[in-house]
């Protein structure tokens, strides 16, 4: 689709196909669409909705007209147009604003309004996934990367609040606090609602007309916690797909966020919130360099089943584990200090933890991903002492005047590495600085 006419299609075989209406800049203004989901609302499937990701230019913004917006739209699957008005166009389409921003000072947030990619994470329940947003600023004065989490039950209530209105171009965007029409603009014909309406076609007039207009809703979306739960700002790279697997380890459930880079990296991370600060605490487990150049990763898939990473870019494809337990060493310090939920001590080696069940190893598990307190955890094991209290030293040589390449791997993210110089046998060791 051109830039010019920007559109969601839907087309079924044999039937007519329906799309938004041409040239609206209500519906679409120069979108930039990430994804797109049936989620259902209930089990009623006449009433279910497809729910697409997008940002776009935003109208509402009015003192910025170059201020752009993360979309969240929706539209019932069944929508099949009106019968006189929005004919073989989509006539339930709704959009509403979905916020990722920082609270700053006096009440001034930093918002990341680019939407750069959006993963569910499948629940039990089928209706309610947790959406994880991937964002960027649009700011040529502050660049950084957020991610924000989003329950379908905030999504819900903005799509069943109230609408925006703008009475006319000499007017701001306010709250619609006048008649809404029967049914509802944006509900699908179902018996959910009511059954009195076989298609969208059956629809009044009126309410297809006020559907027409008013695409908007008023409220955001806000995420939870009302903040991100992971920001980075040092620039290192540009972050650009999220993909997430949910873990159960000994001390809670855990989302594993695994977030690809433009230049061919792939962080593993976890975020773990402080309920009494109402902080989030990032935690880097790995950071993998999957390619050789440093392309940009286009696409993540993953499969929980197999325990498996699919990564993408433009010229390869690569498959990498979830976890690589025995690289963290062999003894129960360095196990629990790494706090790879996927990770626990089981008395002989760092392995694959598994929770009470089939495949779990009853007969010692260590394992403490929230605090990494390995004193605790591995009190009673032989030499902990000596792994708590020792650090492990490696020697390099230089010669005077010449530059020396100092290498030294960590078992885990969570390892400190120091270097300190030595001028002759007898100088002082003195640390140096990066």
């Amino acid at each position: 689709l051109g830039q010019r006419d920007a559109a969601v299609f839907r087309s079924m075989g044999r039937l007519a196909h329906i799309r938004t209406e041409h040239d609206d800049e209500r519906l679409l203004k120069e979108p930039k669409f990430v994804g797109s989901y049936l989620i259902p609302d209930n089990e009623d499937r006449d009433d279910n909705k497809v729910y697409f990701f997008f940002t776009e230019k935003a109208l509402e913004a009015e003192s910025n007209a170059h201020a752009i917006y993360a979309r969240v739209g929706r539209l019932c699957v069944n929508d099949v147009g009106g019968q006189r008005i929005l004919v073989n166009k989509f006539s339930t389409i709704l959009k509403a604003r979905l916020v990722c921003s920082v609270p700053g000072m006096n009440g001034i947030d930093t918002y990341f309004d680019e939407l750069e990619d959006i993963f569910l994470l499948h629940t039990r329940d089928h209706k309610n996934p947790v959406i994880f947003g991937l964002f960027n600023t649009t700011s040529n004065i502050f660049r950084g990367h957020a991610i924000c989490v989003y329950h379908m039950s905030s999504i819900r209530a903005a799509f069943n609040g109230p609408y925006a209105h703008k009475e006319g171009p000499e007017y701001h965007w306010s709250l619609y606090e006048g008649r809404v029409p029967y049914p509802r603009p944006g509900s699908c014909a179902s018996k959910v609602n009511g059954g009195r309406y076989g298609t969208t076609k059956d629809y009044p007039d009126d309410a297809i007309r006020f559907a027409r207009s008013h695409p908007l809703m008023y409220q955001s979306i806000k995420p939870a916690h009302k903040k991100p739960i992971l920001v980075k700002t040092d620039g290192r790279y540009n972050l650009k797909q999220i993909a997430v697997d949910r873990v159960e380890a000994e001390d809670g459930q855990y989302d594993v966020l695994f977030i690809g880079t433009d230049n061919g990296i792939v962080l593993k991370v976890i975020t773990i919130y402080n309920q009494e600060t109402e902080s989030m605490e990032e935690v880097i487990l790995e950071e993998l360099q999957i390619f050789k150049d440093p392309v940009p990763i286009i696409s993540m898939e993953i499969s929980s089943k197999r325990q498996q990473l699919y990564i993408g870019s433009a010229s390869a494809v690569a498959q990498v584990r979830f976890h690589q337990c025995d690289m963290y060493g062999s003894a129960c310090a360095d196990c629990c200090l790494a706090r790879d939920p996927y990770c626990a001590w089981d008395g002989i080696s760092c392995s694959r933890y598994y929770p009470t069940g089939t495949h779990a190893k009853r007969r010692f598990r260590r394992q403490d991903v929230r605090h990494g307190n390995a004193a605790q955890q591995c009190f009673g094991q032989q030499f902990i002492g000596d792994a708590l209290d020792k650090t492990e030293e490696r020697l390099a040589y230089g010669i005077e005047n010449n530059s020396t390449l100092l290498e030294c791997t960590p078992r885990s993210l969570q390892a400190k590495v120091i270097w300190f110089v030595q001028k002759g046998r007898d100088g002082r060791k003195e640390e140096v600085k990066t």
